[in-house]
């Protein structure tokens, strides 16, 4: 089939590149032309594990191709995704900015039938608004189209993962004649993930469109639950762990997304809570579980900062900490609502000294503090970009840990004791065993585990 995608984002770029390697003519439309360039040189503007290949294979292929060229992006593809951005607005709504634009683009430029695709994160009712930016736009023009919300569900860092081998594929359509010839081309385009099992559900628009947020407010709602369980642990002496396990074998429960730590962030989560917030308020609603879970979770990001000042002191001029991990998760560069953007600042702004190390995300990292620290140049100068793990240990008063790559997991806890000033870890994802770090002569302190710190002291 031929398929348009227009953003080369996290969800674009991936749905262009996965799509084009199960044979379809992908064309990828971005108004980025830095973003298009590097594209075509062989590049790509994210860290995602395996897209790198499967976007070079394709390109060299002829079946995957990048431009700014919004008439030939049109003319190419009968099903149109778009696949652009909706950051928050001020009061915490999706900007649809972007989505509407594009929904003009494809209105002034189509001819016969399209089928256009919300790929994007949108709030309830979006398919109306792209519907009708659609029409204005072809002034007076007879092509038909339909909308249709099919939600992306991907995890950054497992992104190709995901849509290859997808749990689900949400599609929503409407039941006119158009919107079942957009049925029809949508199950042709996704058979090949149906073979084994029927993985699609089939539901309307608008239902559609809720399932994505309702997803990830119930993800956030586990982390956030969590967390503030953590913070109780750490009060009456339970390790939150054996309650994790305790917990997540019930099978109505499970262990997904019951990990305690410094709190979420990224490009999903936030957003979309706020969005569903605000789209509650819309309706006179108060969605007092999801402002509980955002409150939580903007509590949860300083508790780092918070243990630290407690041992320390809230004055930390003169000390210095080495921090291992800045994105937002692992295998990922993407540091927005990182954790560990609120710990530095809380450090920094203290009167410490940091070092830094992240496998991937140092660029995007140094890019993002310097605009975190627009106005606190000074503190910036104290952040060294280390360029190891090792690297940002010696004289450190504690290394503290903010992203639970895998890369952190087994280190040489001997070698780690000689290079840090005073042998004390705060890990802030629970990767190390409090009963092994003590063994190795470190004083640990974790989310929700003091009882085991303190057993060990």
């Amino acid at each position: 089939m031929k398929i348009t995608i227009i953003g080369t984002g996290y969800v674009g770029l991936v749905t262009g590149a996965c799509l084009a390697e199960l044979g379809n003519d992908v064309f990828c439309l971005d108004v980025d032309q830095r973003k298009i360039d590097l594209l075509n040189g062989g590049g790509i503007p994210i860290h995602e594990p395996g897209l790198e290949d499967i976007v070079a294979r394709n390109r060299a292929a002829g079946r995957l191709r990048f431009s700014t060229d919004v008439a030939a992006s049109v003319a190419h593809g009968d099903v149109q995704f778009i696949a652009v951005g909706t950051p928050p607005d001020e009061d915490g709504s999706a900007d649809l900015q972007y989505v509407l634009a594009a929904a003009r683009n494809i209105g002034a430029h189509m001819q016969g039938f399209k089928v256009i695709v919300d790929k994007s994160t949108v709030p309830v009712g979006t398919a109306d608004k792209v519907r009708a930016a659609v029409i204005e736009a072809q002034q007076g023009g007879q092509s038909e189209f339909s909308v249709v919300s099919n939600p992306e569900f991907l995890k950054e860092g497992a992104a190709v993962e995901d849509f290859m081998r997808p749990d689900r594929i949400v599609i929503g359509c409407d039941d006119t004649p158009a919107g079942r010839r957009a049925h029809d081309m949508m199950k042709t385009l996704y058979a090949p993930f149906n073979r084994n099992h029927e993985r699609t559900y089939w539901m309307d628009v608008r239902s559609a469109e809720f399932t994505k947020y309702a997803a990830n407010a119930m993800l956030a709602t586990r982390i956030s639950f969590m967390n503030e369980l953590a913070n109780l642990a750490d009060c009456v002496g339970v390790d939150i762990e054996a309650v994790r396990h305790g917990i997540g074998s019930d099978p109505r429960i499970g262990h997904s997304f019951l990990y305690a730590g410094c709190g979420y962030g990224g490009s999903c989560f936030p957003k979309d809570v706020q969005a569903l917030e605000r789209t509650a308020r819309a309706y006179g609603q108060d969605l007092l579980i999801l402002r509980a879970v955002e409150q939580v979770n903007h509590r949860q990001k300083h508790v780092l900062g918070d243990k630290i000042a407690a041992r320390f002191g809230e004055d930390l001029a003169g000390r210095h900490f080495a921090v291992w991990g800045l994105a937002f998760k692992p295998n990922t560069d993407d540091m927005r609502e990182a954790s560990s953007r609120v710990l530095l600042g809380e450090l920094l702004r203290r009167g410490a000294s940091v070092a830094v190390y992240d496998p991937v995300a140092m660029d995007e990292a140094r890019r993002v503090l310097k605009l975190d620290f627009a106005e606190e140049p000074e503190a910036f100068a104290r952040i060294r970009f280390a360029a190891s793990p090792q690297d940002a240990l010696p004289d450190a008063d504690a290394l503290v840990i903010v992203t639970e790559w895998k890369a952190f997991r087994s280190p040489d806890f001997a070698a780690l004791k000689k290079l840090l000033k005073s042998p004390l870890i705060f890990d802030g994802r629970n990767l190390f065993e409090p009963s092994v770090i003590s063994a190795a002569g470190f004083e640990y302190h974790g989310i929700g585990r003091s009882i085991l710190t303190k057993a060990n002291a």
